[in-house]
């Protein structure tokens, strides 16, 4: 456990800057919320996201980060003006970028290619993090994000750091070695990730990487009136449409209900790829009056809804590639309103979802196992109750936004020059 600061007094407002793939992207609330909580604290965040993502924007909130953020074009006269300044002012770091980026990603086309891209947006980034006196630089994934991090470290000498959540460890690792060594420290959203870490690069990964848990706001998600059972077994599933989320087994889970007589209704939120086959398979087994698809919906939807069900299930699996989830924030989610939860033991759930404590883990890709568990959920309502209380408590404790947050402020103070000191590159110009 990290013990935070409260103390610090810094001479001017100390400044971190973040960037991700896309922003603002809805499936991504929680770096948007993590902006907002680290301003909160007295630190200014400056934006620079990778992409611009074009869905429409859902919160208030994220359309006053996006007017703020540092987008760039590729084939722009800032991203051109950028190379031309560091090849002036830097030629060695500004080639050992470019070799270093190139030769890490040589294995996979599709990673070299977007290094290609990442590369001249990171020495736009490093100039205008320079100007605006950033103190530090923080990724969310451990790709391209982190590269652009790793980049804008040699080029200025910014500390930097980055959160490794799911599919950036346990899928797709371009240079991820190189990204740890280089770094401050690397926050871990579970004790999972970190121990995988720790195997794959050792005493380097031991003494870098640090677990934060993501956080929600448990005041957005307030716990539910306490109601009779009615007729009807209302069961949420929010998550996008993707095969590693295992929408198809809470479906066959659905039509198990159905043969067994409960009366229920399954809510599916988010949108996917996976929707036109889920759709096939809802028809298939003859659900459509029990299962609905609700698409992609704002955080307040959400927050609303989870007053109206009953149950939560996210049925994740690990994929043939690997890909799974980290710790779902729609369980977080859902225990800090105080709603039963089933889930799957893989990854780090079992460190929020623990089995017959604060929810039910059924083992992946098992529709009978998730079946009876939700049964179990409709026939003894005091066991929901129970079990949810508990979660919202370890909610509470563990994965608390404030708390979250206040962690990681700490974790950049130590990196933060004293006396308001300028980046290296500000010393060399100098």
């Amino acid at each position: 456990m990290i013990e935070t600061s409260q103390s610090a007094s810094p001479r001017r407002p100390r400044t971190v800057a973040y960037t991700m793939s896309r922003f603002p992207k809805i499936t991504e609330t929680f770096i948007l919320i993590e902006m907002l909580e680290l301003e909160r604290q007295g630190v200014r965040v400056e934006i620079f996201p990778l992409i611009r993502e074009r869905e429409p924007v859902q919160h208030a909130d994220a359309q006053r980060m996006v007017e703020r953020a540092h987008f760039c074009r590729l084939f722009s006269r800032p991203v051109l003006d950028a190379q031309i300044y560091w090849l002036l002012r830097r030629p060695g770091a500004y080639l050992r970028a470019w070799w270093r980026a190139v030769r890490g990603n040589l294995e996979s086309p599709k990673f070299l290619s977007r290094a290609l891209v990442v590369v001249p947006k990171a020495a736009y980034a490093a100039r205008r993090m320079v100007e605006l006196d950033v103190d530090h630089l923080h990724a969310h994934y451990a790709t391209h994000p982190a590269l652009l991090a790793y980049v804008v470290h040699l080029l200025t000498g910014i500390p930097y750091s980055f959160t490794v959540h799911a599919h950036d460890l346990y899928v797709e690792r371009p240079m991820l070695g190189e990204k740890v060594a280089a770094a401050s420290f690397v926050v871990a959203i579970s004790e999972f990730n970190r121990r995988m870490l720790i195997d794959l690069y050792g005493a380097t990964a031991e003494e870098r990487v640090i677990v934060v848990h993501c956080g929600i706001d448990p005041a957005l998600f307030r716990p539910r009136e306490r109601r009779e059972p009615g007729e009807l077994f209302t069961i949420a599933c929010v998550a996008s449409l993707a095969g590693y989320k295992g929408q198809r087994y809470l479906i066959d889970a659905c039509d198990v209900l159905h043969q067994r007589g409960v009366p229920f209704q399954c809510l599916l939120v988010g949108e996917g790829e996976d929707r036109p086959h889920l759709e096939a398979q809802i028809r298939r087994l003859g659900l459509t009056d029990h299962v609905r698809l609700l698409g992609a919906q704002p955080r307040h939807n959400v927050s609303e809804l989870l007053q109206q069900v009953d149950a939560l299930a996210l049925p994740s699996v690990v994929m043939p590639n690997g890909k799974m989830e980290g710790i779902p924030v729609a369980l977080m989610e859902a225990l800090a309103a105080e709603i039963p939860v089933v889930a799957t033991a893989i990854s780090g759930i079992p460190e929020l979802v623990r089995d017959g404590e604060t929810g039910l883990l059924v083992p992946e890709r098992d529709a009978a196992a998730l079946a009876e568990a939700l049964l179990r959920l409709y026939t003894d309502r005091d066991l929901g109750r129970r079990l949810a209380s508990a979660g919202r408590q370890l909610v509470l404790r563990e994965f608390n936004l404030e708390h979250s947050v206040a962690q990681l402020r700490t974790l950049f103070e130590r990196d933060w020059r004293m006396d308001g000191q300028r980046p290296l590159l500000c010393e060399i110009e100098a």
